[in-house]
């Protein structure tokens, strides 16, 4: 009996490792983009990522069958949606100054566009996930987009004038 638990265990351990190693990469971008730090100093991305990734290990049994990316995403954009809520007082207010990406965004702005664009989330899917109607996801998606695509650019380069030399 004891021999069967540990080699349960074992097969338990190698798959997770496999989904670890094929997953993580994309779920470690996924909430740097979520958090809005820089691509190369992320700690709070980085904690998130672990929290989700432990959650999954501890319901890797349970799965059966479910895809255990999705669960993990799953739990990585509650995770931040509700940690965003209890530290800033809503997914709209204000924030720590990051320096991603999308750090013009307001933090639910972030999660639609994470869940939506670089994941491929179907809006009904975002929606449930959120507790928001499929129309307030897609405004507030449109909102983001608008936001990225027209945001103010830094001054522009001076033209300096050159003096036409006679030949």
């Amino acid at each position: 009996m004891r021999q069967r638990h540990a080699s349960r265990a074992t097969r338990r351990a190698r798959e997770f490792e496999a989904f670890v190693a094929g997953a993580a990469g994309r779920l470690l971008h996924a909430a740097t983009l979520l958090t809005a730090e820089a691509p190369d100093d992320n700690p709070r991305a980085r904690r998130l990522l672990t929290l989700s990734l432990g959650h999954t290990y501890a319901c890797w049994d349970r799965l059966r069958g479910e895809d255990p990316y999705d669960h993990t995403r799953q739990f990585l954009a509650t995770r931040f949606a509700r940690g965003t809520w209890h530290r800033y007082g809503g997914l709209g207010r204000a924030r720590p100054h990051p320096a991603g990406p999308l750090a013009p965004l307001t933090p639910q702005e972030r999660l639609i566009l994470v869940l939506r664009l670089y994941e491929g989330v179907a809006e009904e899917q975002t929606a449930a996930l959120l507790g928001l109607s499929v129309e307030r996801v897609r405004a507030i998606c449109h909102r983001a987009i608008s936001i990225l695509l027209h945001r103010p650019r830094g001054p522009a380069p001076a033209v300096t004038a050159t003096k036409a030399v006679p030949s």
